[in-house]
């Protein structure tokens, strides 16, 4: 079913993952990337040698980023209901925008955002920041990588949890 936009958009930026997608000339392209949602925008990386970021190097491109969390293989015989098939239950949201390259003076500063929110996840854990690494090391791995960033234009998703199911059913697929 279709979650309210700020909704499926909360999870989004609560996982944090997800699957970019991009036509290319050769087909379809993809990479699997952490990310952050900062004022409409969707902030992330690619490996430089990505053959996305040689496709963006032409321009920006229409793009769908896709964000799935916990799924799971339903059995008929959990609902305690006749007449019933199997399904899969899941969480998925699509976030579809334009994707381009943006200038590698930002990715040190989109670096250091992502790190600290993923690491805020793991307190108590002291937080680990790049000024631990020497800036020879930080310097090399940053050629690596480049900075992106998709305009969010539209979300979409699909929360299918049995809500169609009667509360007995749905306690029985749990």
């Amino acid at each position: 079913r279709q979650e309210p936009e700020t909704h499926a958009l909360e999870f989004a930026v609560e996982r944090g993952f997800g699957a970019l997608t991009v036509a290319g000339p050769e087909g379809v392209l993809a990479a699997h990337i952490p990310f952050l949602v900062e004022d409409g925008l969707v902030a992330a990386h690619l490996v430089r040698s990505n053959p996305l970021v040689r496709h963006l190097g032409g321009g920006p491109a229409a793009a769908l980023l896709i964000v799935t969390g916990p799924d799971g293989y339903i059995s008929p015989d959990w609902y305690g209901e006749d007449d019933r098939v199997p399904t899969w239950n899941y969480l998925a949201v699509h976030l579809r925008g334009e994707l381009r390259l943006i200038d590698e003076a930002r990715l040190r500063a989109h670096l250091d955002r992502l790190a600290a929110n993923f690491e805020a996840r793991l307190a108590p854990k002291p937080p680990w920041k790049a000024d631990k690494m020497t800036p020879d090391a930080l310097a090399r791995l940053l050629r690596q990588i480049v900075p992106v960033e998709m305009t969010i234009e539209a979300v979409d998703s699909t929360f299918k949890l049995n809500q169609n199911r009667a509360a007995s059913a749905r306690l029985g697929a749990a």
